[in-house]
């Protein structure tokens, strides 16, 4: 009997094994985890230079030491991706700017936004930057993707910084959102109706997104307060950890991505 269990353990371990070669031996693994030793930097092998390694590799795609020839030729696509990356930069510091003088309370939130144009020294300068940078944003993180996807950056092995791509859209769409509510005022409103109304159309757990979304079942005060602090704090949090990774598969998969 226990040689039976033993070799039933085997067995099983054995299985377990043949899943996980196969699983690695996927294109969605190999998507995610490119395949290869990632000590070829002339590392030894060690957890910490295994961390130190893949920390570079962001550190060297900001600054490498050597770049593609296509990849500093200025074309069409006018850097795109660096663009979306300036202007986001651009609006964390205006949006730093804009947070010492906002409350995000009613009726002190469109009080504030008034203020701006009146009382503080280049105020309307700051928020008119931040708010045609935010439109830039949008228009240059489309613009990217669609020229990765004209030249067919999105094919192996780049689907997976694809996914992160669409991702990172999707989260600038949403800081996007967020900030046209903040001034509190009539289109805010109908902003924030519209969008909880969305998503209570979403499957099976649509009401819950919506009263997640305006912190009730009616829209109050509060609810603008929520708004704020995905604006300012949660989203721009995820879209640096995803840009992160954007910026390190860009390395990884082997710099930037050329004309076909």
């Amino acid at each position: 009997m226990a040689n039976g269990n033993g070799n039933g353990r085997v067995g099983l371990k054995d299985r377990l094994a043949e899943v996980g070669d196969h699983i690695r031996s996927s294109q969605v693994w190999s998507s995610i985890f490119r395949p290869g030793s990632p000590f070829r930097h002339g590392y030894s092998d060690s957890p910490r230079n295994r961390s130190y390694v893949i920390m570079n590799n962001v550190l060297y795609h900001l600054h490498p030491v050597k770049v593609k020839r296509h990849g500093v030729r200025l074309s069409y696509t006018l850097c795109l991706g660096g663009l979306s990356f300036f202007l986001f930069i651009l609006l964390t510091i205006t949006g730093i700017f804009l947070m010492f003088y906002y409350r995000p309370t009613s009726p002190q939130a469109f009080q504030d936004i008034q203020a701006l144009a009146t009382d503080v020294a280049f105020g309307q300068l700051v928020r008119n930057m931040h708010r045609w940078g935010a439109h830039a944003m949008v228009l240059t993180v489309f613009l990217h993707m669609a020229r990765v996807f004209y030249h067919g950056a999105y094919k192996p092995p780049r689907e997976f910084n694809w996914v992160v791509g669409v991702i990172l859209l999707l989260l600038t769409l949403l800081l996007s959102f967020t900030g046209y509510l903040l001034p509190w005022d009539q289109l805010a409103l109908w902003a924030v109706t519209v969008g909880s109304n969305m998503g209570r159309y979403a499957p099976v757990i649509g009401d819950q997104v919506s009263f997640t979304l305006i912190g009730g079942v009616q829209i109050t005060p509060d609810t603008l307060l929520r708004w704020y602090v995905l604006h300012v704090l949660f989203l721009p949090f995820v879209i640096v950890i995803f840009m992160a990774v954007h910026f390190w598969r860009v390395r990884k998969d082997g710099g930037i991505s050329g004309p076909l």
